[in-house]
């Protein structure tokens, strides 16, 4: 189906690049996408601020694919900042935000395209498209599949009290979702500016809104680990453990009171929650700094201070009761725990 057959010329989905220096990676993220030679779809690539070649290549891109992919150019704002101009211009009824140094699967992109273009022709359109991601990690033959099959049924419409509940490791991050552009405006969803980690606001903050989803078992989004210098580099996210902070508030004060929302969705806010928590007090512990051991229990005291609700219904979970074990035989014990979970998956 093209677009010329759905009831407006709007795109049935917009990928939102942020890129900031990725003239080295960006040509696979870009031919990942137009590797179906859709006309329904819309690709933006936010420049911020680059200072390598990152806007003439998309600006070939734009050249060669008018109409489909468009490029906008801005001063340095962060991943929140580029991902805020590409929602503001915006027009596909989907949205998906791609990071230029990663991919989808080429094959799996048919499947996806081919469903929403089919919720494009639907009355109630439904509000989020959830898919399968993989860790591509340099250097490592077997890759990490992140699935959902035991959490949800795929292709039907759901709502949040169909959804079984969630293993440790699953978890639906930025890369696993693709978002109607009303629930994001319904949401007022806008990221901080010169903040890392914003994706774990950007898959979050809007899940309140969220009605109706879809799950695709299929391993859509391809993840790009291992990197030197990525943001999700161990040592990276050791020296930005402010930045963890910061979100966590922020993840923290989106959370509603139980009662506010559905059970289900109650229960898996609480479930993202609680492993945002542990993976910002792992990197506390991690710097070995005798202040951020500090910071740790400061994180727990303002949850507490903030909803003693949410704090007991995060506490209660497996994962938060090992993260608060005590003293230095608890900090050597999670230290020792993120060395075999990173080895496992290769999440950095």
């Amino acid at each position: 189906m093209t677009s010329s057959t759905r009831a407006d010329d709007r795109p049935v989905i917009t990928f939102i690049i942020p890129a900031y220096n990725m003239a080295d990676h960006l040509d696979t993220c870009l031919n990942s996408l137009l590797s179906q030679a859709a006309e329904d779809l819309e690709i933006i690539v936010v420049d911020d601020g680059s200072t390598d070649d990152t806007a003439k290549l998309s600006h070939d891109y734009e050249v060669r694919h008018p109409g489909i992919v468009r490029l906008i150019k801005q001063e340095n704002k962060g991943h929140g900042g580029a991902v805020n101009a590409g929602l503001s211009q915006a027009q596909g009824l989907y949205v998906k935000v791609v990071d230029a140094d990663d991919w989808v699967d080429t094959d799996s992109l048919g499947l996806v395209l081919d469903r929403l273009r089919t919720q494009a022709t639907s009355s109630h359109p439904v509000d989020m498209v959830v898919t399968n991601y993989v860790y591509e990690k340099e250097g490592r033959h077997h890759k990490q599949v992140i699935n959902f099959r035991s959490v949800m049924p795929s292709d039907r419409v759901l709502d949040w009290n169909h959804l079984g509940r969630f293993g440790m490791a699953q978890y639906m991050i930025m890369h696993a979702l693709i978002f109607r552009r009303e629930v994001l405006q319904r949401a007022a969803t806008h990221l901080p500016e010169h903040t890392y980690y914003v994706d774990f606001i950007y898959s979050y903050q809007p899940l309140p809104y969220v009605t109706s989803l879809m799950y695709l078992d299929t391993d859509f989004y391809r993840y790009h680990t291992g990197r030197e210098g990525q943001s999700v580099q161990t040592s990276v996210m050791v020296s930005r453990v402010d930045q963890l902070l910061r979100v966590n508030g922020l993840m923290v004060e989106a959370t509603p009171e139980p009662g506010q929302v559905s059970d289900g969705l109650y229960r898996y806010m609480i479930h993202y929650l609680a492993i945002n928590c542990v993976v910002t007090s792992v990197f506390l512990i991690l710097s070995k700094d005798p202040q951020n051991y500090q910071n740790k229990d400061m994180l727990w005291s303002r949850l507490e201070d903030h909803s003693p609700a949410i704090s007991h219904d995060v506490r209660s979970t497996l994962l938060c009761k090992l993260i608060n074990m005590p003293g230095r035989p608890g900090r050597v014990a999670i230290r020792l725990g993120y060395r075999v979970a990173e080895a496992a998956v290769g999440f950095n």
